[in-house]
């Protein structure tokens, strides 16, 4: 597998379990379910668009090409 396949795995899994945090937290307040969906999908692609560039060049790095 290369480098991007790898690092795509890692920083969507990063992200995926912040957004399900995020979820997980805002069913303790009262909230709309379209906040604690919307809330949660904005976690998930701002997660995607910080981890993209810090983990692929790690992983390549990790990987030695």
């Amino acid at each position: 597998m290369s480098a991007s396949v790898i690092g795509a795995v890692i920083y969507l899994g990063i992200s995926l379990v912040a957004a399900l945090v995020f979820f997980a937290i805002t069913l303790a307040g009262d909230y709309t379910w379209v906040a604690r969906i919307g809330g949660s999908l904005w976690i998930f692609m701002l997660g995607n668009i910080v981890l993209m560039p810090l983990v692929i060049p790690r992983v390549k790095r990790w990987r030695g090409g």
